[in-house]
């Protein structure tokens, strides 16, 4: 299993799926990555060798913001937004959908298991 920005990449599978495996590298990139560092992209990640490891590394850390540093970017922007007190850092502070999505139904990703409201009863009460 190869090594690569500290991830353990699968070595059963061709190199363009292995790299996706990195965090922040996606379908695109990964074929990108694999034509720039000369690499035939249907290569199972185990049969690469040291240079071409050492090619590829040296791609994502001179192109790509990948793994630790982009989860934390994607945190101080989420911190930015909470602090200047925007639409969407008040619906990430409240834990609800921030792009949009109707929270009448649905919405249970962001909302959690529902939470049962008691005295609601159907319209036989009202006799």
């Amino acid at each position: 299993m190869p090594r690569l920005l500290g991830v353990d990449i699968p070595g059963d599978k061709p190199t363009v799926i292995s790299l996706r495996y990195i965090y922040g590298i996606g379908p695109r990139i990964a074929r990108e990555l694999c034509h720039q560092a000369g690499i035939e992209p249907q290569v199972l990640a185990k049969d690469l060798k040291e240079d071409e490891l050492g090619r590829l590394a040296t791609l994502i850390d001179k192109n790509y913001i990948v793994e630790g540093p982009l989860k934390r970017q994607i945190q101080q922007n989420i911190a930015r937004l909470k602090d200047i007190n925007s639409y969407r850092g008040v619906r990430h502070r409240k834990g609800l959908p921030v792009r949009g999505q109707r929270t009448r139904t649905n919405a249970r990703t962001r909302k959690g298991p529902k939470k049962t409201v008691a005295g609601k009863k159907g319209v036989k009460d009202l006799r």
